[in-house]
């Protein structure tokens, strides 16, 4: 059925054997961990075209811990899987309901979040079961038993099984994600993976130039990175932060100034962050902050211009939750901006500011210092660690990653 399809030339060459593995049904489950590039979630996705066309009777789901990042990861990862295996013709999408539809046979890929479990539970394929499962960012999801309540209702009615589990391996050793990877299991197979093992036209010039530059300045972050090595030992998800006195002689080398803000009134206070990045040594300073709680906006930004210098000459990045917020900042004569939030931002911001050689928070900047100390991941009900990063004390946490925007964005396209 697949015989057109010259697969040597679309499937990543270290993952061959994992192919024939697959085709086999050797496993039951095949776990990827890898670095950045690895081309994992490239190769699973063209799996799952390839098994329901060898298996009709078989439907597959694809999850991720948040539905609103569906569209723009998994979704679109297979479509191009589709697209690149020529098979474009034999199915059809739709994203109202978000499903792909292998038209020969009316075999559904179903797409779901984890946020809202009883969507999981509703699927009811019209005919055959649910055999093919793709858990992709594994180490998102609340831990194992999360894992095995969702393939114990989803994967049920049939006789053959097929689960993938993708993730990027998380800095600390003590995430569930990297210690479930080790644990023996007759019927999975782990096959780790990293770029070095992919063809370089596949990747291109600035992939490989930005992994060389990590690898020369921070090789704790470039194993971390792109060869999928946690390097943490701890629950803390910053290991880089550094608190001191930041010198006047180092402030007056300051060039490139950048401000964020995280709105907020009460309990949740107002924080505004001032910073600087010295992109040669890959060194992010924060020099000064502003909290406070039950101050307006008029209040807040009065403060700003009168006590620490602010003008309308320097550029506000602010949460973009409040627009009128912004819009009253602007109409003060600031420059202040939304910043723009899309699937992915935060955990990419997050593990942008972990990369970082060096976060240097001025000793004067307590909240800030406290915050960026203290912040550590979620954990299961047994205390062991996953990579989610709790929505609670980081607001001026959140008020760096804003306000770095102009510099992470340009690094993530």
């Amino acid at each position: 059925m697949t015989k057109d399809i010259n697969l040597s030339v679309v499937i990543p060459p270290h993952f061959f054997e994992a192919h024939r593995l697959i085709r086999d049904h050797v496993y039951t489950e095949y776990t990827f961990p890898g670095g950045r590039g690895s081309c994992k979630s490239s190769f699973v996705s063209e799996e799952i075209p390839l098994l329901m066309k060898r298996n009709p009777d078989m439907h597959c789901l694809v999850l991720r811990k948040y539905g609103n990042t569906l569209k723009d990861s998994v979704y679109n990862q297979i479509l191009w899987a589709i697209e690149m295996l020529g098979l474009s013709s034999e199915f059809k999408s739709t994203v109202s309901p978000m499903q792909i539809i292998y038209k020969p046979t009316g075999q559904t890929i179903f797409f779901r979040g984890l946020d809202d479990p009883l969507k999981v539970k509703s699927i009811k394929p019209k005919f055959g079961y649910i055999g093919i499962l793709w858990f992709e960012e594994l180490d998102q999801f609340a831990g194992d038993e999360e894992i095995r309540s969702v393939e114990q209702s989803a994967a049920r009615g049939g006789s053959r099984f097929y689960v993938f589990k993708s993730f990027n391996p998380p800095i600390t050793v003590n995430n569930w994600a990297n210690k479930y990877v080790l644990e023996e299991r007759k019927s999975r197979i782990v096959i780790k993976s990293d770029y070095r093992s992919v063809p370089a036209e596949w990747l291109g010039e600035k992939f490989l130039d930005d992994a060389e530059q990590l690898k020369r300045t921070n090789e704790r972050a470039y194993q971390h990175e792109y060869l999928g090595i946690p390097t943490g030992t701890g629950g803390n998800v910053f290991e880089n932060v550094n608190v001191r006195r930041i010198t006047e002689q180092e402030r007056k080398e300051f060039d490139r100034i950048y401000m964020g803000i995280d709105w907020g009134w009460y309990p949740d206070p107002f924080a505004w962050v001032k910073m600087h990045f010295d992109a040669a040594r890959r060194t992010l300073y924060i020099f000064d902050e502003y909290r406070c709680s039950k101050q307006g906006n008029r209040e807040t930004a009065d403060f700003l211009m009168k006590n620490k210098g602010v003008t309308s000459s320097d550029l506000i990045t602010a949460d973009s939750a409040e627009p009128k917020s912004v819009g009253d900042y602007r109409s003060y004569g600031l420059a202040c901006r939304a910043v723009e939030k899309g699937p992915g931002s935060v955990d990419y911001s997050m593990k942008w500011l972990q990369s970082l050689n060096e976060i240097v928070i001025d000793e004067s900047c307590k909240g800030t210092a406290k915050e960026f100390t203290e912040y550590e991941y979620e954990r299961t009900k047994d205390g062991e660690i996953i990579s989610g990063y709790p929505d609670r004390d980081n607001h001026s946490i959140d008020a760096v990653r804003y306000g770095t925007y102009p510099i992470w964005r340009k690094r993530g396209k």
